[in-house]
């Protein structure tokens, strides 16, 4: 099988109050720590960033390509550019750095024991209401939630197929799941947190 990575970095950080993705954390940018991690499985790396960017230096990846006006639509441009025949693509946010290896051959792994996509889930501690207007409607069991990180990783035919309507979501697996594919959960790592805000980054 021919995995392809592909690392979301086009966003503009907005509440972090510019691109952290192109910050320096312990000598690497944040960007850096995410394609070296994402090499660990792939044969390929696609590194999607903002317009702006596309002359950085990125060794790690093998293409560079300009990302869209949204998540989704990035992914969509860095497909475009993933071989046909890679028959595993894994899709990981830049602003998570702090992913093990360990955590990217987990959801390989999983896809190609046949699922069609497998995402990292970390069980909640807090609990969970769901409020409308203002207002407490539900208190969620947080036995059946988990908090989900990337990377995600699929197979490509299924990843393809999800994305051929052009939709919208927060991350790949939802739109997998909307075509109907069964994505499965592996253990997610606590320590894979997510850069949002420049107190993250410290």
């Amino acid at each position: 099988m021919t995995v392809w990575a592909i690392v979301v970095a086009a966003g503009s950080g907005s509440r972090f109050g510019g691109p952290k993705q192109f910050e320096e954390l312990e000598g690497r940018r944040v960007v850096d720590w995410a394609l070296v991690a994402s090499r660990s499985v792939a044969d390929g790396v696609v590194l999607v960033v903002p317009a702006g960017h596309l002359e950085d230096e990125a060794p790690v990846a093998d293409a560079i390509v300009a990302g869209g006006a949204t998540r989704s639509a990035s992914v969509r441009a860095g497909l475009g550019v993933v071989p046909a025949d890679a028959t595993v693509v894994v899709v990981h946010d830049a602003a998570r750095p702090f992913a093990a290896p360990a955590l990217f051959e987990a959801v390989v792994t999983a896809v190609r024991d046949g699922a069609d996509g497998a995402i990292p889930g970390v069980a909640l501690a807090d609990t969970v209401k769901q409020v409308r207007d203002g207002h407490v409607v539900a208190t969620l069991d947080r036995a059946e939630l988990v908090a989900v990180q990337t990377p995600q990783a699929f197979a490509a035919t299924a990843l393809r197929r999800a994305h051929a309507g052009a939709g919208e979501a927060t991350d790949d697996a939802a739109l997998v799941e909307a075509a109907g594919g069964r994505v499965v959960v592996v253990p997610g790592d606590p320590a894979n947190t997510k850069i949002t805000l420049r107190t993250d980054l410290a």
